[in-house]
């Protein structure tokens, strides 16, 4: 299959370029560099995957992506991610994150292409849990970048009513693992397990109680896969699980074999207390489930970046 990868530079989309390397696809990563790296897809551009350096935000380019490729089935991943950028920037944040998704939209229906996978956000999006939510729970943003991935989520469901190309919006939980920036503003995992290979003080806002849904990218790739052969609709990729702040960090300690007192700062303004995802409707008409442990998850993004920072 011919596919198309936006932000596939990216520590997700590099992952689910080599598997779509790996399974025998022709595989275009596209990708500004704002955040990803050519090094993080190496081997995917050795095995034959191009990477096209271009800006989603950019309709020409993203139309002469979609044109010189016609690609069969193509992967959304690139986005906006930050989410104090976003309310302290909501157009550039909406620019990005639905101009983007609709100039890829209109791309890939004018090059035919048959299958519109979206990575959404499931944390930003249902707000704060009682339960684990399900995919028809209420959606309640507590910042612009949910709002615009609920938004792009409507012209997904209104695309698909409009050309019938198989569009599917996965909504992931807090994804973790090997290439995630441990010196970026977003994803706690890497933050405190590059913290703790450099011997630093993790940083916890608020007490730690705040929990998430940790799920391994390895998984998140997997879940991404299988939609493509699945019918069109809004699915969860979580594991089901919650994970506090402090259990996190405690895990991370363990997996890193080192001991470390956090420091406490005050809570941030608009941060969730609790966010578990139910994933029983992706194990049901999918056929995935996460798999990967918490502490097997760790141990592999400990390893990475054990390789990556110096001694």
């Amino acid at each position: 299959m011919r596919s198309l990868v936006t932000g596939g530079a990216g520590f997700i989309g590099s992952s689910l370029v080599d598997a779509l390397v790996a399974r025998g696809d022709e595989v275009v990563a596209l990708d500004d560099l704002s955040s990803g790296s050519r090094e993080n897809l190496a081997g995917a551009l050795e095995s034959g995957a191009e990477l096209v350096v271009a800006d989603v935000a950019d309709r020409a380019a993203v139309d002469d992506a979609c044109a010189a490729h016609g690609p069969e089935q193509v992967f959304h991943l690139a986005a906006q991610i930050d989410v104090r950028k976003s309310v302290a920037d909501p157009v550039y944040d909406l620019n990005v994150n639905v101009g983007g998704t609709i100039n890829l939209l209109e791309a890939a229906a004018a090059a035919g292409t048959r299958r519109f996978v979206f990575a959404s956000t499931g944390g930003a999006i249902y707000g704060e849990c009682e339960r684990p939510a399900t995919e028809e729970d209420p959606r309640r943003p507590l910042a612009p970048y949910g709002a615009a991935k609920l938004c792009a989520e409507e012209y997904i469901a209104t695309f698909e009513r409009l050309y019938s190309g198989g569009h599917v919006a996965l909504r992931l939980g807090n994804v973790y693992g090997p290439r995630q920036d441990p010196h970026g503003e977003a994803g706690v995992v890497a933050i405190f397990l590059g913290l703790l290979a450099e011997e630093g003080t993790p940083r916890i806002f608020g007490d730690g109680s705040q929990t998430r849904d940790y799920v391994y990218v390895g998984d998140v790739v997997r879940a991404a896969i299988a939609s493509l052969d699945g019918p069109p609709g809004v699915f969860n990729v979580g594991t089901g699980r919650e994970t506090s702040v402090l259990e996190l960090l405690e895990a991370c300690c363990r997996v890193a074999g080192v001991e470390a007192a956090p420091e406490f700062a005050p809570p941030r303004q608009g941060e969730l207390a609790r966010n578990v995802l139910d994933p029983s409707l992706a194990e049901r008409v999918l056929g995935v489930r996460p798999e990967t442990a918490i502490d097997e998850g760790l141990g592999s993004t400990w390893d990475w970046i054990r390789e990556k920072e110096p001694a």
